[in-house]
C-alpha cells in the first residue's frame, strides 16, 4: 500500500463508521473524539490536535462538510473543499480517522460514535460543548485545550488580506 493509500484509509465514510467504532470497541480502545471545519491548518490546529491525541488511543476529528461550513462561516468559505481538508487532516500522525458531517453541529455523530473523551478549544466552558449531555450520560470526560494564541483561520485570512 502507498502512503497516500494509508492517509486515504483515515479517511472514514458514513457507511464505515459502525465498523470503525465496533473495531476500536473490540480492542478496548480509548476513543478521542473532537471537531471542525479545520480550514486553514496553522501551528495552534497542530498544537491543538496533538494534545487531543494524547487523552486516548484513537483521536477521531469529525470534519464540516462543506455545505457545513457555508452555512456556519457563509460564503466564501471553506477556502479548501472537504476532500482536500480532510486529506490534510488524516495525514497527521497523530490522528487517527477523519469523519465528515454535514448537520451544524457534531451532536448525531457525537451520539453515533459515543466517545470516552470529548474535546473542544479552551474558548468554551465543557457544560456548553455540544455533545456534553451524550459524554456525561455514558461516563466519559469533556476536556478543553488552550488554544495558541496569535494563530488562527481568521487571523491568516485578514494577513492575507492585507487587513
Amino acid at each position: 500500500m502507498s502512503y497516500i493509500e494509508s492517509v486515504q484509509r483515515k479517511i472514514i465514510p458514513a457507511e464505515e463508521l459502525d465498523r470503525m467504532i465496533a473495531f476500536c470497541r473490540f480492542k478496548e480502545y480509548k476513543i478521542v473524539l473532537t471537531n471542525g471545519c479545520f480550514d486553514i491548518i496553522h501551528r495552534g490546529h497542530i498544537e491543538y490536535l496533538a494534545k487531543a491525541r494524547g487523552f486516548g488511543d484513537i483521536l477521531v476529528v469529525g470534519l464540516n462538510t462543506d455545505d457545513s461550513v457555508r452555512r456556519l462561516k457563509g460564503n466564501g468559505h471553506p477556502l479548501q473543499d472537504q476532500n482536500s481538508r480532510s486529506l490534510i487532516l488524516a495525514s497527521l500522525s497523530f490522528v487517527s480517522y477523519v469523519i465528515l458531517f454535514d448537520e451544524d453541529t457534531p451532536y448525531q455523530l457525537i451520539k453515533k460514535i459515543q466517545p470516552d473523551i470529548l474535546i473542544k478549544g479552551g474558548d468554551y466552558k465543557p457544560e456548553e460543548i455540544v455533545g456534553f449531555d451524550i459524554v456525561q450520560k455514558k461516563g466519559g470526560t469533556i476536556e478543553t485545550i488552550e488554544l495558541v494564541d496569535g494563530y488562527s483561520s481568521s487571523s491568516i485570512i485578514q494577513k492575507l488580506n492585507g487587513i
